[in-house]
């Protein structure tokens, strides 16, 4: 007679992020990732089987995305808090401290809107045809960009992180986001205190992970990715 089978425990799926290596948001929530060891099932946007699960996932097509059960959570800032809340580590990205972590968020947002977006205005520009170009628009994001440099220059002076001394959701845009600005629009020399955050923050091991991980794409960069960093 043989004994019934029993059950096995059925081991959780991971959450499963579709991202690509080389864009500066999938690296946003990679960093949140790596900060914290957090497993995960990466979907590299390169494969193409990943590219139709993401359609099927967010028509928009937008990434990153993570797929969590049956959660599916847009945009890498919405990406870092969930990973805060579900899958806290070491590191938390968000402040238990109210006041804090609005300070988070706002700085979070600063990276968003007037680091990251101006950026994308100049790399898209310079994808378009030449009769289809706007100069006009470029000149002011590069303005909004040594205003956002000059800004930021001043709020880093005597500190670590973007807010205190302590690695933050804020500091997961930063760095991707100041990493390709220096790409497209030079940080000026004498902005030192921007420099020397980049530079902690390529030091970052979370952040060098991501770095590593997109060298083998940089020919994407279509204003020609420099040879440094």
């Amino acid at each position: 007679m043989t004994n019934p089978p029993t059950d096995t425990p059925m081991t959780p799926a991971l959450p499963r992020l579709y991202a690509h290596p080389f864009s500066s948001y999938s690296q946003k929530a990679l960093v949140a990732l790596y900060e914290n060891d957090t497993p995960f099932d990466y979907r590299s946007l390169e494969d193409a089987d990943a590219q139709a699960e993401l359609a099927a996932a967010w028509p928009i097509k937008r990434f990153p995305i993570l797929v969590d059960g049956g959660h599916v959570i847009l945009e890498a800032s919405c990406v870092v808090e969930y990973l805060d809340l579900h899958y806290p580590g070491p590191t938390r990205l968000i402040p238990a401290d109210a006041e804090t972590a609005l300070d988070v968020r706002m700085l979070d947002r600063f990276f968003d809107n007037y680091i990251s977006t101006p950026i994308q205005k100049v790399v898209d520009d310079s994808l378009r045809h030449e009769d289809q170009r706007d100069p006009t628009g470029v000149t002011r994001a590069k303005a909004t960009l040594d205003t956002a440099y000059a800004w930021l220059d001043r709020r880093m002076a005597g500190r670590t992180w973007a807010v205190g001394d302590t690695f933050s959701l804020a500091d997961c845009g930063a760095a991707p986001f100041l990493f390709y600005a220096d790409w497209t629009h030079r940080i000026g020399a004498h902005f030192r205190h921007v420099h020397a955050y980049r530079q902690r923050l390529l030091a970052r091991p979370s952040f060098a992970r991501a770095v590593d991980e997109a060298r083998p794409y940089r020919h994407y960069f279509p204003l020609g990715a420099p040879d440094r960093d």
